[in-house]
């Protein structure tokens, strides 16, 4: 299955063919449009020249900073964006040898999943599950488990970055969350 959440085909296609930048979208997607943070990956990757967690880790810091700030930026807190993404990279070069997708291979239930995904840098419980979800949905990574571990994210719907599947289901998805954040709203 290929991916339709950046709405950039050629962001897209990064997304497709390096499984990092499928995880550094969902890290970017707090506080910023779902399909700006996950065209992140295509602009480190023109720009930085790679998305190999390890050279990604090693960058020099002000550099990397300075690349990920570049408009478009990476985000629209690109300076700690570009600090967490390093953090990230450094992690998955630590844990899992580069390949980020040991993250989800090697998961032994779908509880090890979320607790693996927890552990990432700007993924709190939430993010996890939703991320968990994206696994499942997007990519076929369904260990045992792996509902439970996404919560109402595993349903059928529009509830997250999860259920985009094209520009129809992305606006379907907004829509939800927008519902969601009046709900809260109105509650106080």
């Amino acid at each position: 299955m290929a991916f339709h959440i950046a709405g950039d085909p050629a962001a897209d296609q990064v997304l497709d063919e390096h499984p990092f930048a499928v995880v550094v979208g969902m890290m970017l997607d707090q506080q910023y449009g779902m399909e700006h943070a996950f065209r992140g990956g295509h602009k480190v990757l023109t720009r930085f020249g790679t998305l190999d967690p390890a050279a990604i880790a090693d960058a020099d810091p002000d550099e990397f900073t300075a690349m990920a700030s570049t408009p478009p930026a990476i985000h629209r807190f690109p300076g700690s964006m570009a600090k967490r993404l390093q953090e990230l990279a450094a992690l998955v070069v630590e844990r899992y040898d580069g390949d980020v997708t040991r993250l989800w291979t090697e998961a032994t239930s779908g509880r090890d999943l979320l607790k693996r995904v927890q552990e990432l840098p700007g993924f709190g419980r939430q993010k996890a599950q939703i991320f968990v979800a994206l696994l499942a949905k997007q990519l076929g990574v369904r260990p045992e488990g792996w509902e439970a571990a996404a919560g109402d994210y595993a349903l059928d719907g529009y509830r997250s970055v999860a259920d985009v599947v094209d520009g129809d289901t992305l606006l379907k998805v907004r829509e939800f969350k927008q519902a969601k954040k009046a709900e809260a709203k109105a509650r106080g």
